[in-house]
């Protein structure tokens, strides 16, 4: 283990942090807010910029930075990142508790949008901001930005970047990587402008705006009102989010190849295809479960799309209580919330790409079963996959499913029912939100014991990381020499 790139690498990234927090100061002068919230932004931006300081004052001669160390860099800077975020919430008096402020901050990097608040519009302006900003770093990731503006850490950073993009493969858009997540950013920050234009421009104001496409960009759903968007009582806004959240959806490389203008390629993507269907199924079921509970058939397609997309794209904004939708409906989005959206996007989830794996190998398996002697070549794409993927989905779907386990069983201690606590696991593992039971969208996860939030703040950590970089954060044989 190199702890001397570690250490560089990570205090550069909470200098980083010190910048970030710089916006949510600016707001709190725009808004004249008491002197607290200004002295709790600026007491954390101090700190981060000292101990930032402190761990690179000078960069180590050994540059060598293997996966090992870019799995702990990024696991570790996540950590980091959501406990010194949620500081100032603790300063200032709007989240007291610490481990409710670590919970709101994982929550808001990892864009999971679960919450602990019962109310958040007595929250100050500066707290909602960076509370809905963090969205909008953690959803392309956090090193993927620091890569975007310390180009200096480039050369060795591929395993970095790779630790923190989500889905079975890694793939760079062009040779240099810092270039790469210029691009990824650029597209990022375009896309998002334009939701903010077309809400601000449909009648919402301009804060309400930003901030509520911040979590369409981060696929977060950190409601600024209680009820999330449904106060706004707005089918345009609910229209404008619900398109949105899915286009996020999307793996960016395929947005990418869009804007230049290769469409076939873009439609030849097998797992957009599976996208778009499961997407079209599901509100089609849902649907059809529900006709006879609604007046209006234009608001049952609105509120069945609304929540499908937020569900899939595991963004947590709630149009409707679907906790009071019949069981077959709350299946099919419990499915959802494990299935999740594209690889390579701001979502969480297993991904479309290795559920649609897992489905192609189940089906090999039947086939050789039934006939041993014959060889079945699985296709992903229309190219054959190599053993080592095959393997790779493979060994990560028993891992997922041992720690979901494991949380599961954790949180019965302190969930009162069956319905809560595996619905709690899944929102948070998946990054999704809201769940069903005592958490579902017309609650909060306020009334979980300190115990249960902390596993539930790691297991959103886990999930958004795919799982690998905090298990070997917290391995003993990492930090042996």
């Amino acid at each position: 283990m190199n702890i001397k790139i570690v250490r560089y690498v990570v205090g550069r990234l909470l200098q980083v942090e010190a910048l970030l927090l710089i916006l949510p100061l600016i707001v709190s002068f725009i808004y004249e807010e008491a002197i607290i919230y200004k002295i709790s932004f600026f007491a954390v931006i101090l700190f981060l910029l000292i101990v930032g300081q402190v761990l690179a004052f000078k960069m180590p001669d050994n540059k060598r930075l293997t996966a090992r160390e870019g799995f702990v860099i990024v696991a570790l800077s996540w950590v980091l990142f959501s406990f010194f975020g949620g500081l100032p919430f603790v300063i200032n008096g709007d989240i007291p508790s610490l481990v409710d402020a670590f919970f709101e901050t994982s929550s808001g990097f990892t864009t999971t949008g679960s919450s602990i608040l019962t109310d958040v519009e007595i929250l100050a302006h500066s707290s909602l901001f960076w509370r809905s900003f963090t969205h909008l770093v953690g959803g392309m990731g956090i090193l993927v930005f620091a890569l975007a503006i310390l180009p200096k850490i480039d050369s060795q950073s591929v395993n970095i970047m790779k630790a923190e993009t989500p889905g079975p493969t890694f793939g760079k858009l062009v040779s240099k990587l810092s270039t790469s997540a210029r691009i990824l950013y650029t597209i990022y920050l375009a896309m998002t402008v334009v939701v903010v234009a077309l809400l601000y421009f449909g009648g919402m104001n301009l804060f309400d705006s930003l901030l509520h496409s911040f979590g369409v960009a981060g696929t977060g759903g950190f409601g600024i009102r209680n009820g999330s968007i449904a106060p706004y009582e707005t089918p345009y806004f609910e229209w404008v989010i619900g398109i949105g959240m899915l286009v996020f959806g999307i793996n960016f490389n395929l947005i990418y190849l869009f804007l230049l203008g290769k469409f076939k390629q873009v439609w030849e993507s097998e797992e957009l295809k599976w996208y778009i269907l499961i997407v079209t199924g599901a509100v089609g079921l849902i649907c059809m479960n529900l006709f006879s509970t609604y007046h209006s058939f234009s608001v049952l397609i609105r509120d069945v799309f609304f929540t499908v997309s937020s569900i899939i794209t595991t963004t947590g904004f709630s149009t409707a209580d679907f906790g009071k939708w019949p069981l077959f409906s709350q299946t099919i989005l419990l499915l959802l919330m494990f299935v999740g959206a594209c690889a390579g996007s701001t979502a969480g989830g297993l991904k479309v790409s290795r559920v649609v794996v897992y489905a192609k190998i189940f089906v090999a398996e039947v086939k050789r079963m039934a006939n041993p002697s014959r060889i079945v070549t699985v296709l992903y794409d229309k190219k054959p996959l190599n053993k080592n993927t095959k393997h790779s989905v493979a060994n990560y779907l028993i891992i997922y499913f041992l720690l979901f386990a494991g949380m599961l069983v954790l949180l019965t201690l302190d969930v009162p029912d069956f319905l809560s606590a595996f619905s709690a696991v899944a929102a948070t593992f998946n990054n999704i939100g809201p769940a069903l039971g005592v958490v579902g969208p017309a609650h909060s996860f306020a009334e979980l014991t300190d115990f249960s939030k902390i596993i539930l703040s790691f297991g959103m950590l886990a999930g958004r990381l795919e799982i690998f970089p905090i298990l070997i954060l917290f391995s003993p044989r990492t930090w042996k020499k």
